[in-house]
C-alpha cells in the first residue's frame, strides 16, 4: 500500500476516513480556482493547475505557491478553491480506485509548522521557499466529494474529513523523524520493502502524525498507516515497534 493505493482497506473505512487517507498519501493535486476578471481572460471559468501538496497534522492541505502564478492571482480575487486528490495511479482499472475533490477556501499561512511539513515532503522546494513571491497557503476544508469506485460516491462535511489537532505529536514530530532516520534506517527499509511492497534502498521518513508516517525515496512517496491513532511520541514508538515486528515476521526467510 503506497501512494498509489491509499484505499486498500477502504471496505473498513468511512467515507471521511477514506478522503483523509487520500490527502495524507498524495503529494500532489489538481487545484481549481475561479478565473478572475483581468484583461482578456475568460472571467469566471474554472482554472485547473498542478500543485505539489503536503498536509497539516489534521490533514488540511498546505501549498507553497507563487503570487506570480495564475492560480494565486485568482485566489487573491476569490479564495474559493477545490483540490482533486487522486489515488488511482497504477491501477489496471483506474475508475475503480478512490479520488476526492476537497473544497474550501485557501488562506495565506505564516505558521512555521506548515513550512516545515511542506519542505519535509518536498525537499527540493527549499531552494525557492524563501523567495519573496512564494508563500504557504492552507485550505480551510468545507466539503469533500468522494468517488471510491462504482457506486461508492459520497458527499462529506469538512469537519468529518479532518483529523485530530493540537496533539503532543505535532511538537514532537521532528524529534521522532530524526531519531528514526538516524538510528533506525533498517526499520524504515522494512516498512517500505516488506509492509508496503515497495522496491529500492534509501527510504527515509519525512513525517509522522496521529494516523501514520510518511516515507520518501527520491521522487517517490508512500504512506505507512498505524494500526490505531496515537497522540504523542511514546504512542508513535509503540506503533513503529509493532510495525517493524510485523515486517520482520513477514520477511522472506
Amino acid at each position: 500500500m503506497g501512494m498509489t493505493d491509499p484505499d486498500a482497506k477502504s471496505s473498513s473505512l468511512s467515507p471521511a476516513e477514506t478522503v483523509r487517507g487520500l490527502l495524507r498519501a498524495c503529494d500532489r493535486a489538481t487545484l481549481a480556482t475561479l478565473q478572475r476578471a483581468d484583461g482578456d481572460r475568460p472571467t469566471g471559468w474554472p482554472y485547473a493547475s498542478l500543485v505539489m501538496m503536503a498536509v497539516d497534522h489534521d490533514a488540511s492541505p498546505v501549498l507553497l505557491i507563487s503570487t506570480l502564478a495564475e492560480h494565486t492571482q485568482n485566489l487573491l480575487a476569490d479564495p474559493r478553491a477545490s483540490l482533486l486528490v487522486d489515488g488511482t495511479a497504477g491501477l489496471d482499472e483506474p475508475l475503480t480506485g478512490a479520488r476526492a475533490t476537497v473544497m474550501g477556501r485557501l488562506e495565506r499561512s505564516d505558521d512555521p509548522r506548515h513550512t516545515a511539513r511542506y519542505l519535509a515532503r518536498h525537499p527540493s522546494a527549499e531552494m525557492y521557499a524563501g523567495f519573496k513571491d512564494f508563500a504557504m497557503w492552507r485550505l480551510r476544508v468545507e466539503r469533500a466529494h468522494l468517488v471510491a469506485g462504482f457506486g461508492r460516491i459520497h458527499w462529506v462535511d469538512g469537519a468529518e474529513v479532518l483529523g485530530s489537532s493540537g496533539l503532543a505529536i505535532e511538537a514532537q514530530e521532528a524529534g521522532v523523524v530524526e531519531h528514526m532516520n538516524e538510528d533506525h534506517a533498517d526499520a524504515i527499509a522494512l516498512y517500505a520493502n516488506v509492509l508496503l511492497g515497495l522496491e529500492g534502498d534509501g527510504w527515509t521518513m519525512t513525517g509522522v502524525d496521529a494516523e501514520g508516517a510518511d516515507l520518501r525515496r527520491g521522487g517517490q512517496v508512500a504512506r505507512l498507516p498505524f494500526d490505531k491513532p496515537i497522540a504523542d511520541a511514546d504512542g508513535a514508538r509503540v506503533e513503529l515497534v509493532r510495525l517493524v515486528k510485523r515486517a520482520r515476521a513477514a520477511e522472506p526467510s
